[in-house]
């Protein structure tokens, strides 16, 4: 006796065509079954289901909010970048203002004291032979590392620090190969003043004129300030 059986497909699966073949023996229990299995549609997929959809959801919005999240980092360092060479800007243009307050301190000790010009003077920061190459930095040397090679008897610091947390000091250098006085051999850069002699009368003939040397003299300013600033400032002046 044959037997064809016909089974229903799965909802959730391929639609199968069976075939089940039984062959049964008159008189005895046994039996032989034979099942035949034919995929009736391989091109069907089951739908995603709505768990899978929002997993990934999920995904997505997690890395966008990592992508935000970097982004507003990078925004906060940019602006705290900016903040900092802002203020370090203001720093360094406050040193150079305070360095006013150094040049102009050597520039009235000059005044005050011409005869100590011939030597040097080393409570005032003051050097009488400013051309001596030792007493300028070297070739590719910059002015902070010589200055650190100097004595400090050879810098006069105003004490205390300005308003601003800086602390000025100078060197004051006479632009002369020697110590000494020019008819004596110093050897000084100078420059050559005209001006109208005193009483002459400037309205009719020739008035007459003085011709006077004047030497230069060189100041360097160093200014210390907040966030480790150093700044350098020089002035020529001639007397």
């Amino acid at each position: 006796m044959h037997l064809i059986m016909k089974l229903p497909p799965h909802r959730h699966a391929p639609a199968l065509r069976s075939n089940r073949v039984v062959e049964h023996a008159p008189g005895t229990a046994s039996f032989k079954g034979i099942l035949m299995l034919t995929a009736l549609s391989p091109a069907y997929q089951p739908a995603p289901s709505a768990q899978t959809q929002r997993g990934v959801v999920l995904i997505i919005a997690l890395i966008v909010l990592i992508v935000m999240t970097l982004g507003g980092i990078a925004l906060i360092r940019s602006t705290d970048l900016t903040n900092i060479v802002a203020g370090n800007l203001a720093f360094k243009q406050a040193a150079t203002h305070s360095g006013d307050a150094g040049i102009e301190t050597a520039f009235n000790w000059l005044q005050a004291n011409p005869g100590l010009l011939a030597n040097d003077s080393a409570g005032a920061g003051y050097s009488a032979n400013g051309n001596d190459p030792t007493r300028s930095p070297a070739a590719g040397q910059t002015w902070e590392t010589y200055w650190n090679t100097l004595p400090a008897a050879r810098i006069r610091t105003l004490r205390p620090a300005d308003a601003a947390g800086n602390t000025v000091s100078f060197v004051i250098d006479r632009m002369c190969a020697n110590p000494g006085t020019q008819s004596g051999g110093a050897r000084c850069s100078t420059s050559t003043v005209t001006k109208p002699d005193e009483g002459s009368d400037m309205g009719a003939g020739t008035p007459g004129f003085t011709n006077t040397s004047a030497t230069y003299y060189r100041i360097t300013v160093r200014i210390e300030g907040p966030r480790n600033t150093i700044s350098f400032v020089q002035a020529m002046v001639t007397l």
